[in-house]
Order: C-alpha cells, then structure tokens, then sequence
C-alpha cells in the first residue's frame, strides 16, 4: 500500500523533508561499476617474428584503406560513410540513443506547468432556472511545479545506463562504418583482381588461338590427326567459357560495390583498370591495444557497464520514493477579480510512496537484472575472445600467403617453360598433341593460382585491419553524472 504525506498549511515541515532529501541524494544504491575482466593475453602466437615495414601509427594517420595505394578505392571508401544506408541506420540509431539520454537527463530537474480553466455551476433546483437555485462562475490559474529528489540515484543510474547505451550505440556506428568499408575494399580488390584474370586469360585464349591455326594447319597438310584439331577446340572453347565466368563474377562485384556507395546498380559502372597488387604492412600493436581499437569489444563493455546501472535502478525500489510539489494561483467567480490579492492561494506538499507488498516482484527484478548483468559480462568476454581469435586467424593467414605467394611463383615459372618447351617439340613432332594441352592447362593454372595469391595477400590485409579495429579508438567514457 502507497503511504502519503501532504503538508500544505505550514511551510516548515516541507522545507525540512525537502532538505533531507537533498542530504540524502548521495545514497545511490547498487553496485559500483567494474569493468569486467578479459584474457590477458601478453602478445598474440601467430605474430612471431612479425616486423612490419610500416610505422607503429600508420592506421592513426588517416583512412586505412590508403595503404592500398589506390585513388579509386579512396574515392569510394569516402562516400561510404555519407551514402551507404547501413550506416545511415546506424547514424540514426546512435542520434536516437543521445536523445533518450537527454531525456533520461531531464528528469533530474523540476517540472513546471501553468493550468487554468473556468466552470459554470448551478445547485438547489430542478433545473437552472428554478426558483431557490444559484448559478455561479469560478474561474482558476496556477502556476504549479513537482520535482522528484533523486534520493536512491534511481534518475542518476538511468542517465548513466541512458549514457552507456549511447556509447555502445557509438560503437555500432563505428562497427558498422569499418563493416561497411572492409567490405568495399575486399570488393574492390576482387573486381582488380578479376580485371587481371581476364587479361590473362584473353592473353591466353590468344595463344589457344595460335595453338588451334598450327594443328589445323597440320592436319590439312596430313602431318597431324584429327583429334588434335579437336582437342585444341575443346581447350579455346572451355577457356573462352572461363572468360564469360569472370564476366560474371566482375558484374557482382560491381554491383556490390554500387549497393555499399548507396547507387543504383543500374546507375554505377566502374571501368577496368590495371591491378595494384600492393600489400600493406600492418601494424599489429600489443593484445591489451585491441581492447580499445575494436568497435565491436568497446561496445559490448558499454552494454555491461548500462546493464550495471539497471540493477541499482532495480533495487531503489526497495526505498520509498519522494517527491514534492508547488503551487502559486488565483481563484475568483470573476474574471475581473481573478488576478486580486485576495483571490491569490498558493500550496506546498511532500509525498512519500513505499510499496508495502507486491509479492516478491521487486526482488525479482533485481535479480533479473542481475542476471541480464551477467549475460552482458559473458557476451563481453566472448567478443575479446572472438576478437583475439580473429586476429590470430588472420596473422596465420598472412604468413602462410606470403610463402605461397613465392611458390606459386616458383610454379607458374616452371610451367611456362614446360609449356613453351612441349610446344616446340610439337612443332618439331616429338610429341602427341595431348602433351601440348597439359603443359598450357598446367601452365594457365599456375598463373592464375599466383594472381589468386596475391588477391588473397591483400584480401588478408583488409581482413587483418578490420580484425584490428581499423583507424578506430574508443572514447574514453564520460564520468557518470
């Protein structure tokens, strides 16, 4: 059951309760927040003997996706953050996450509100113009305000969970920018790196083409059989099918890359141009550094630290709240005599309310919170680890591509000398044509496995950088009000 107490007809008392309120305004109860504890993890395993060319603060210099050395992709990168809608959403959810905050605020101050308002009335009759009744006006203004002292920082602890949330809120955006980008550069990468496939392979297909006029002509003067002929169509034909796949597979890309700048595909093109297979040193900094630098960690930390503040919202229910109240006005039967001194009434008030049974729901609450606390902990946790996962996967990544970037080189060397070597003993007729098409599928496929090392070296890159955070820091948190 609520128990109240109005005071209006002295002021003492009022001002008493109001006093101790504000002395008691210190008592926040609840926890103090800890920032939970992660794996320390004193340097990362897959980073022995990593030395990186590249200055320690290169990501901190400006947009990370320069690195790469390429003016398109920093053209695009740019107009991710202005045009691509997933990170519009998240602007917009960040903006709505600072206006709760204000709102949250605003229940720290008093709250004024001007009423008025006038009646006609009539009593002692059947009707309003029977004989022994009175008709008589009232007329009313005030000027009143309430304020709710935050005695248990209940209103404090939802401006700090309010706070926290739009931190996290923040980190999302920041997530969601360094998403967005990632994944343009790994798109863009991969439409160069088809541009070069199908260099190769039209430079290909004309060797195919050589290849098919000399056992045509071969065969018309009787020197070679048939199926040589046929053999040398079957290999033009599924190289010139390989070439119409990257055609495809360009188109998607390109239509990817459209959707993340926020066009049309219809409306975006992007013409072929050389490929810049740069990769990137990176630096990786120490495991304690990551902490900071990923978006996704910095945001579940500051889910943790608002679910900390919803437990001492739960537990000041346990504490009677209090608030108090004012009013200033005027009351008259006249609008001419409303503003008079005499009409003047003013009140003061105090109301206390303490819930005396609600059959345990408080307490379960707070052990509610508690518990989503706890979830938010574990989540925390899980992200460092997943972060510390991803970052090992992608330095092991890095220095298994570079030695087979050389050997694949080693291999597409070796084959374009057997290729040119069997083609001349052809020619010569040492040996049978099915020998010629070994040597250049063999030969074909070793140059397209080196491009493809080099495409996954940078792809890698990209990955790694976004594993580290990007060129992202997070905010030191603001101090709770």
């Amino acid at each position: 059951m609520p128990l109240k107490t109005i005071v209006r007809s002295r002021v003492s008392p009022v001002w008493a309760a109001a006093l101790l309120a504000l002395a008691l305004g210190g008592c926040a109860v609840g926890p103090t927040y800890q920032r939970p504890a992660a794996p320390d993890v004193s340097s990362f395993k897959e980073a022995e003997g990593w030395a990186p060319a590249a200055p320690a603060d290169a990501l901190e210099r400006g947009p990370w996706w320069q690195l790469f050395g390429d003016p398109v992709l920093d053209e695009l990168a740019a107009r991710v953050e202005v045009s691509n809608q997933n990170v519009a959403a998240a602007v917009a959810s960040y903006a709505q996450a600072r206006t709760l905050v204000r709102e949250q605020r605003a229940a720290l101050f008093p709250t004024v509100s001007l009423d008025g308002g006038g009646t006609r009335s009539h009593s002692g009759g059947a009707s309003s113009g029977s004989a022994g009744g009175r008709t008589g006006n009232s007329y009313q203004i005030s000027l009143g305000g309430s304020w709710e002292p935050d005695v248990w920082g209940r209103l404090g602890r939802a401006v700090g969970s309010a706070s926290a949330s739009a931190q996290a809120s923040a980190a999302d955006l920041a997530a969601a920018t360094l998403s967005a980008q990632g994944e343009l550069a790994s798109n863009y990468l991969s439409l160069r790196q088809t541009d070069a496939q199908k260099r190769l392979l039209e430079s290909t297909l004309a060797g195919y083409q050589r290849s098919l006029e000399i056992t045509q002509n071969r065969y018309a003067v009787g020197v070679a059989p048939k199926t040589d002929v046929l053999q040398a169509q079957t290999q033009l034909a599924n190289a010139q099918a390989d070439a119409a796949g990257l055609a495809r597979q360009r188109a998607q890309l390109e239509h990817a890359i459209a959707v993340l700048v926020g066009q049309a595909p219809g409306n975006f093109t992007l013409a072929p141009a050389d490929w810049q297979p740069v990769v990137p040193d990176v630096p990786i900094g120490l495991p304690s550094a990551l902490l900071q630098r990923r978006p996704d960690i910095a945001g579940a930390e500051r889910r943790v630290a608002a679910a900390n503040e919803q437990i001492g919202i739960a537990r000041s229910a346990y504490y009677p709240s209090v608030s108090l109240s004012a009013s200033y006005g005027f009351s008259a039967s006249r609008v001419a005599d409303l503003f008079s001194a005499s009409s003047s009434v003013w009140a003061m008030g105090l109301s206390a309310a303490q819930a005396l049974f609600n059959a345990g729901a408080t307490t379960a609450r707070v052990e509610g919170s508690q518990a989503a606390h706890a979830q938010a902990v574990a989540r925390y946790r899980q992200t460092v680890l997943a972060a510390f996962q991803d970052v090992e996967d992608q330095l092991a990544a890095t220095r298994v591509l570079l030695a087979q970037q050389a050997l694949r080189r080693q291999a597409s060397e070796a084959a374009d000398q057997v290729e040119q070597q069997v083609l001349n003993r052809y020619r010569s007729g040492q040996v049978s044509y099915t020998e010629v098409i070994t040597a250049q599928a063999t030969a074909l496929s070793a140059r397209r496995a080196l491009v493809q090392a080099l495409a996954d070296r940078q792809s890698t890159a990209v990955a790694l950088i976004q594993s580290l955070g990007g060129g992202w820091q997070a905010a030191v948190p603001a101090p709770a009000p």
